[in-house]
């Protein structure tokens, strides 16, 4: 197998013509009559008996040409596309034959997409700002009150009559013309006053009843209501209240953050989250800074990107996205019906994020180019080690699941994002400074004349 020829047929379009002898191509098919023997029939041999140059003279040789070619494709392609020394982007190729016989061999052509050649302008020296992380008192509180909130206890309230807010149980049974319908009745029902789980009208009217009433309600169904035998129609709720609960919070103190910490005293519990919410703003921060840079540099690419870069990241990210349903239990396609939405459209919401993601990462990739940034040996390791503890695996699995070059390709991108800000004016900030509109150009003059030819000469 070897390339016949490489050549550019337009932007980032190559075709590649390809031969493979007639005595590796005679392998293959002598490979594939094993493999369909048992499923050929010939006249005088018992099914699956027949010697193949039987098999030849009766069907002709050519019946295990494409199985043959099958067989033989894949590595041919991949090494035309090493011996090209093609960056080659994971696209669907266009086959055409050239031709084909068990004496001569195979000659074919594909034609593959390659990685775009781009220009980046400037990428040293690059300006950006830095928002210095702060972290109020106000922030804290609120988190400490979250934290008491998830420790709230539920108390029984006998003293008074319900009031929204609270959580009362009840009985009931709804019954529409005197009869009672499905669905309409439950004992011992939890329901928190005010949360809208009932239908309108429910809820305020157990408000000022006492623990042991028994009292009706009245109420009308939405017009919209999913029972059409309901819908729109009045109904009497027979009620019956047995609890009023309110729900209590604890005592924000250092008996509180002992239940809910590793800290002894309060003050402890809230400097541990003010600096972890102050680490989690510096990441961001900086985060949106390396953003900023790299977004200038994107904005400076030249060059025309291929649509199937933009594909292949958007079925990345639907594959993905998927993959996280399923971590919760549902599926892609029962998704697409609750949200009334069609696979395009769903891809197609993708599309902005996509095209960002890859000129970010063609970006940084010109950039490792240019300076040429690598990742040694040890940071190698090092990956390859964290990688085995992130999921778990033996370092020899994860070594043999991922090539070395690959993570070597993706440290040295990260490198590149590290040089971009080694190389930049970062300033620090109380705040964002906020771009401003673009001024209005004012209104084009008319243009002059073209000039002759002869005049521009002379100029």
């Amino acid at each position: 197998m070897s390339l016949k020829e490489a050549k550019k047929i337009e932007t980032n379009k190559h075709q590649l013509e390809i031969v493979i002898s007639g005595e590796k191509f005679r392998e293959a098919i002598k490979e594939a009559y094993k493999k369909n023997i048992k499923k050929i029939n010939v006249p005088g041999f018992r099914k699956g008996k027949a010697p193949y140059h039987i098999v030849k003279t009766y069907y002709g040789s050519e019946v295990f040409f494409e199985d043959a070619l099958n067989l033989l494709y894949g590595d041919a392609v991949e090494e035309a596309i090493s011996e090209s020394g093609l960056n080659v982007i994971n696209d669907k190729m266009d086959f055409d034959m050239v031709s084909i016989s068990e004496e001569d061999g195979v000659d074919f052509k594909v034609t593959v997409t390659t990685y775009p050649e781009i220009e980046l302008g400037k990428y040293k020296g690059l300006k950006a700002e830095k928002v210095i992380a702060k972290v109020e008192d106000s922030e804290v509180d609120a988190q400490i009150s979250a934290m008491a909130e998830r420790n709230a206890r539920m108390i029984s309230v006998e003293d008074r009559a319900a009031k929204m807010g609270d959580t009362v149980v009840i009985d009931f049974e709804g019954l529409k013309d005197g009869v009672a319908f499905e669905g309409g009745k439950a004992e011992g029902h939890n329901l928190e006053l005010g949360s809208g789980q009932f239908i309108p009208g429910f809820e305020e009217q157990l408000v000022d009843h006492n623990i042991g009433d028994e009292f009706d309600i009245n109420v009308t169904f939405p017009e919209e209501y999913g029972a059409e035998e309901l819908a729109g129609k009045p109904v009497v709720f027979k009620i019956k209240l047995h609890e009023i609960k309110v729900r209590e919070l604890p005592e924000i103190d250092d008996e509180f953050a002992k239940d809910v910490s590793e800290f002894d005293t309060l003050a402890d519990l809230k400097a541990d989250l003010k600096a972890k919410a102050l680490d989690r703003k510096t990441k961001a921060n900086e985060e949106q800074t390396e953003n900023d840079l790299v977004q200038q540099i994107v904005d400076s690419i030249k060059g025309e990107i291929p649509e199937a870069m933009y594909e292949n990241q958007l079925n990345q990210s639907v594959e993905e996205f998927a993959y996280r349903l399923q971590s919760q239990g549902l599926d892609l396609q029962t998704y697409l019906k609750y949200t009334n939405s069609s696979i395009e459209d769903f891809k197609a919401s993708f599309r902005p994020q996509a095209e960002a993601q890859v000129k970010f990462r063609l970006a940084l990739e010109k950039i490792v180019e240019l300076e040429n940034i690598k990742a040694d040996e040890k940071d190698i390791e090092e990956q390859f080690e964290k990688m085995a503890k992130d999921y778990n695996m033996e370092i020899e699995q994860v070594k043999a699941a991922v090539p070395a070059d690959a993570i070597a390709k993706d440290l040295a991108v990260g490198k590149a994002i590290d040089f971009i800000k080694e190389n930049a004016v970062i300033t620090e900030v109380e705040t964002k400074t906020e771009k401003k509109a673009p001024a209005k150009k004012a209104p084009a003059k008319k243009k002059a004349p073209a000039k002759k030819a002869e005049e521009k000469d002379a100029e």
